[in-house]
């Protein structure tokens, strides 16, 4: 029994530096609050931390046994160790195409662009058109203002597109302008939160609830949605200096 609680100690704890490493590093880099949540990652992550943490050192243990030929055992936990790998390999391959790039101020609303949201042609046209907020591999979370564009024709098109299910200004980063420049279009879609349409009102009820705790006002237009993949978040905005100062879950 000590041999196969031993085998099984190590196999788990190489398995937790492995995973905490890649997790932690996304994590960090990428997926920090309010990333992490907005991007609902929670079942990747299960399977990730299911067959890393719990699959694998269980056959570990399974298969340990002081009488068996080693040239056996390594093979047998080769297999294992490979599909673990496999897992790892497809956990981190969806976390870092799904990797936050950019909270986006587009119209009424705070929306969450991920690394997938932009295909490479969009890509490639915002490095020639607007290089300075163009996404690279090493681009980390940036906050911006994805605003329509001028011409009547092109904004037209990008409304059609979106209202149907195709692209949105949001996924076109050549359109994309700094933070401060959309703060004063952003002031003046600031609204209470008994007044947006996103939160059910029950949700209204404890997003209203957390603010009081946090002795901030419920009855200023001093609130925007933060939606995402996940369940859409408050963002509660300073009036006078158009600074986020908290942000809530509704649930």
């Amino acid at each position: 029994m000590w041999y196969r609680l031993r085998a099984f100690g190590l196999h788990l704890l190489g398995s937790v530096l492995a995973l905490s490493l890649i997790l932690g590093s996304l994590y960090l880099g990428w997926y920090h609050w309010p990333g992490w949540y907005l991007a609902d990652v929670v079942q990747v992550v299960t399977v990730m931390t299911g067959v890393d943490l719990v699959v694998g050192p269980l056959l570990t243990f399974v298969i340990a046994n002081p009488n068996k030929v080693r040239r056996e055992l390594t093979r047998d936990i080769g297999v294992i160790v490979a599909i673990q790998l496999c897992a790892l390999i497809y956990g981190t391959v969806s976390l870092w195409n799904g990797r936050p790039l950019y909270y986006a101020f587009s119209e009424n609303q705070l929306q969450l662009v991920q690394a997938y949201d932009i295909n490479a042609g969009e890509a490639a046209l915002a490095l020639q058109r607007n290089s300075a907020l163009a996404p690279h591999w090493y681009s980390l979370p940036r906050w911006i203002w994805a605003p329509l564009p001028k011409d009547p024709d092109e904004s037209a098109k990008i409304v059609a597109s979106a209202v149907t299910g195709g692209d949105d200004v949001i996924s076109m980063p050549r359109y994309f302008k700094r933070w401060d420049e959309g703060l004063t279009s952003l002031r003046t879609q600031l609204k209470k939160v008994d007044d947006l349409g996103y939160f059910s009102g029950a949700d209204k009820k404890v997003l209203k609830a957390r603010m009081q705790a946090a002795g901030l006002a419920t009855d200023q237009p001093n609130t925007m949605v933060l939606s995402g993949r996940g369940k859409p978040l408050l963002a509660v905005f300073d009036r006078n200096s158009v600074t986020i100062t908290s942000i809530f879950k509704a649930n």
